[in-house]
């Protein structure tokens, strides 16, 4: 029913990292921040994999990266619906031997040079979201039992202390773990079922976010400006009729423009005015800029140079 988002936070970094010099001294953690979500994204799309290749026997619906909109906010992994009961997978992608402590709740990694590191419990996660999720159902007179477990996404994780009373599961274990829940009461009709997942789409709010300038407080002219050519990975593509073309490699882009305005509400703020799509773009023309602005359809505000645009990522495709 619903795939992964595009993940606009990893977009950022990797945006802010092509525009910095190589030797900025936030590299190494924008770089680390990077990996960090890389590594949760592979894991969480292994288990979309083995979810997507093992067909059930009885209704269900599928939703990856979940955030349904509510007085608390919460975002699930995975969940899967049937019309008897849910189930919400907490994805994890940690590697070394895993340590689950239940007084106070947290997760030990232990390196293969012995150094430990410190994890929000995926347990205390885990039981938080099954209780927003609980209560977001009850909102809508829904009464659905819900289950949960953590799926730690690769076999070579090793988990040397299991938490006390958490289902811990690798992938493969999945559908054997979800069709070993008994469905004795059908909690939905087909139209409730139906009417429910359309329900959960339709309340979905997609994870926006900070600049990266606001995250890591770093001055607009540490960055590089321009488009950058996809082709050969150089700033300086040049605005000619229709189309964008890149000195150096001679590719031509016709919506080279789209990539970099993302690229600047990701690293700098979400509103753009005229002049600051010149200087950025590098272009010259007030009406080319005009012109380029409004081809996005972002909503604006003011008139004349107090003329602002917004970007409103839940539109962006």
């Amino acid at each position: 029913m619903k795939n992964r988002d595009q993940s606009l936070k990893l977009e950022g970094l990797q945006s802010a990292q092509n525009r910095l010099s190589s030797g900025h001294p936030v590299i190494t953690l924008l770089s680390s921040k990077q990996a960090s979500i890389e590594a949760g994204r592979g894991g969480e799309e292994r288990v979309a994999e083995v979810l997507r290749n093992h067909p059930f026997p009885f209704d269900n619906h599928i939703f990856h990266d979940l955030s349904p909109s509510s007085d608390e906010k919460f975002q699930i992994d995975s969940y899967v619906m049937t019309p008897w009961y849910g189930v919400v997978l907490e994805v994890k992608n940690i590697g070394g031997v895993l340590e689950f402590k239940d007084n106070p709740p947290q997760l030990i990694r232990i390196r293969d040079d012995g150094h430990k590191d410190g994890f929000e419990s995926p347990v205390v996660q885990l039981e938080r979201n099954c209780e927003c999720l609980t209560d977001w159902l009850r909102s809508r007179n829904i009464d659905l039992p819900i289950y949960g477990a953590i799926v730690l996404a690769y076999p070579k994780q090793i988990v040397a202390c299991s938490p006390a009373k958490t289902k811990l599961l690798y992938p493969y274990l999945i559908p054997s773990f979800i069709k070993s829940i008994p469905r004795q009461i059908k909690k939905l009709d087909n139209e409730a079922f139906n009417w429910l997942s359309a329900e959960i789409l339709n309340s979905h709010q997609r994870f926006i976010p900070k600049p990266i300038c606001e995250t890591y407080s770093l001055p607009f002219r540490d960055f590089h400006t321009g488009v950058r050519c996809d082709a050969c990975g150089r700033f300086g593509m040049i605005k000619l009729r229709r189309t964008w073309y890149c000195p150096f490699c001679k590719a031509t882009d016709n919506l080279a423009h789209q990539k970099t305005l993302l690229e600047w509400f990701l690293i700098f703020k979400r509103s753009i005015t005229n002049m600051e799509c010149r200087e950025f773009l590098h272009v010259d023309d007030i009406y080319t800029a005009n012109r380029i602005l409004k081809s996005m359809n972002f909503p604006s505000e003011g008139a004349f140079r107090y003329h602002t645009y917004k970007v409103d990522f839940n539109l962006w495709k």
